[in-house]
């Protein structure tokens, strides 16, 4: 196992709101004690209004989001038409648990907005496939948590789930040493589809929050 193997630690957060999905992660990767890169990409867009968020073993996250993001593009392709939510993490289920034997070290957190509304899932190594109404995972995930259920509700819109999100991955990174150096926000609606916030974006809002 080489050294971009080993490299984990982090902090994901994924929200479902009225109107589409909040994703959040640090940037910070980690291998041991050693801050190993400082802007580590860890939200994946998988399809126009699908996303995803990885936690784990960087080669082993990165390899499993280009198997399901050209499942995803055969699917629409074969069908003529896009694959729900909650069928592409199936798919990501499947592929998990076919390689149980030799796992991804990964967690991943993929969700969007289909016809059915907003949906988030939780994977684990070995395929288990959970749906939330909020998740995290990662080394700061306790910390999250405590963020997500104390401000979490039913009728939050995008907009307050970005602020949210991003109090939640603040907070993870000031207590997990695991979780830092900067945040990465994504939304997908209906109207804008997959989007990142731009730095300034994220910077301008943790600074209206703080």
């Amino acid at each position: 196992m080489n050294d971009k193997d080993r490299l984990k630690g982090t902090t994901t957060v994924a929200i479902t709101c009225k109107d589409g999905v909040v994703f959040a992660t640090e940037t910070r990767a980690t291998m041991g004690n050693l801050i190993a890169h400082k802007v580590a990409d860890k939200i994946f867009k998988i399809d126009d209004h699908i996303g995803a968020t990885i936690a784990g073993a960087v080669s082993d996250a990165q390899s499993l989001m280009k198997y399901i993001s050209a499942e995803v593009a055969l699917y629409k392709l074969r069908n003529g038409e896009k694959i729900s939510i909650e069928s592409a993490a199936a798919l990501a289920s499947n592929i998990l648990h076919s390689s149980r034997f030799y796992p991804f070290f990964v967690q991943t957190l993929i969700g969007g907005i289909d016809d059915t509304g907003a949906k988030v899932y939780s994977l684990d190594p070995t395929g288990g496939m959970i749906e939330d109404k909020f998740i995290s995972t990662g080394s700061g995930s306790p910390v999250a948590y405590g963020v997500l259920e104390d401000r979490y509700n039913d009728d939050l819109y995008v907009e307050e789930g970005v602020d949210i999100a991003i109090r939640a991955i603040k907070s993870a990174m000031e207590r997990d040493a695991f979780s830092g150096n900067s945040v990465l926000v994504a939304t997908i609606t209906e109207d804008e589809g997959f989007k990142k916030l731009s730095n300034e974006e994220v910077e301008k809002k943790i600074k209206d929050i703080t």
